[in-house]
């Protein structure tokens, strides 16, 4: 008798192999045609083919210019751009940390600078801890003003013969450097912020960053110098409305006396209206007041006082006549009275 299991491993050699069918050869790919990579652009191309989009704009790093090589056609005025970061608010209690200045020279004929830019740029130790709040706004640390001191002779030979010194809310920069440099007093000054309409000329902000921005740059804001370069980049831009630079537009306001005009004794239900046009009320004086930049602004606004505040019966406003010396600052100017 044949042993089961014997008997199975005779049928299994017996057993005919089968062959594995071979696999179907593949149809060969057909010759694709080799298509170049396109060229790489640079950021230059890439910005100005954006452009040429209008569902794009392009902003570009502000690069500072430290030498406007063009001719004068005219007198030339120098003129001082001028920016400050302090430990606060308070002039009276707070101290600058850092002070930076450009002086350039601007040809009155056409309003744009000429020549060669001359930089300052200094920090200093304040006496007092820097804020947090501080440092995280500027970038200027205790440790960064540590012992330094500005030079005051250099500052010196750079306010010597100055015609005018321009800042983005002189208001609050000429207080601080009138505290540390007397000399600074003596200088006339106009405020890029307050001495031009800026949304008369169709810019929604007056802010600095929002006006470089309107012209195509971006910056990195809150230190002195750059603050300065951006000022003076946006300065040398036409206005829409009359199509001279904003130099020219501060340069000429400077020649010319601006005026505050109080509107003594408003009824109390005028608030409204005087809120409207823009009038600020003053605390201190318990008055409703406004800034005018020239004579026929103080005549129009007198009219519109006397029908729309005081109901056309006769009043008594009391008016401050400042000169770009005056304006700005914390001293007071000419002081009068008019009959509307």
């Amino acid at each position: 008798m044949t042993d089961p299991q014997l008997q199975l491993g005779f049928d299994i050699f017996d057993m005919p192999l089968s062959v594995a069918p071979k696999p179907k050869a593949r149809a060969k790919p057909r010759c694709q045609p080799v298509v170049a990579p396109p060229p790489e652009l640079d950021a230059a191309t890439m910005a100005a083919r954006l452009e040429q989009n209008p569902d794009y704009r392009v902003l570009r790093r502000l690069a500072p210019v430290l030498n406007f090589k063009r001719t004068a056609l005219g007198p030339i005025m120098r003129v001082l751009i001028l920016d400050t970061e302090t430990t606060g608010l308070d002039h009276g209690r707070d101290k600058i940390i850092e002070l930076a200045m450009l002086r350039v020279d601007v040809d009155t004929t056409t309003g744009l600078p000429v020549g060669q830019v001359v930089v300052f740029d200094e920090l200093e130790d304040p006496g007092q801890p820097i804020s947090n709040e501080i440092q995280m706004l500027t970038g200027i640390s205790s440790g960064m003003v540590r012992g330094k001191r500005l030079d005051e002779a250099r500052i010196a030979s750079l306010l010597d013969g100055v015609d005018l010194v321009i800042a983005h809310n002189a208001a609050f920069d000429r207080p601080f450097c009138e505290a540390r440099i007397p000399a600074f007093s003596n200088l006339a000054w106009g405020c890029s912020f307050a001495d031009i309409d800026w949304k008369k000329e169709g810019h929604g902000s007056a802010k600095l960053e929002y006006l470089a921005q309107e012209k195509g740059w971006f910056y990195d804001a809150h230190r002195a110098e750059t603050d300065c370069h951006a000022l003076l980049a946006v300065l040398c831009e036409p206005l829409p409305s009359s199509q001279q630079s904003g130099l020219a537009k501060i340069m000429t306001g400077s020649q010319a006396p601006s005026y505050c005009l109080q509107a003594t004794q408003a009824p109390f239900d005028a608030k409204d209206a005087l809120k409207s046009r823009a009038y600020r009320w003053s605390a201190e004086e318990r008055v409703w007041h406004i800034r005018l930049n020239d004579e026929a602004q103080l005549d129009s606004e007198c009219a519109w006082l006397k029908l729309a505040v005081y109901d056309g019966r006769a009043a008594r406003v009391h008016i401050e006549k400042m000169d770009a010396r005056v304006k700005h600052s914390k001293r007071a100017g000419e002081l009068s009275e008019r009959e509307i």
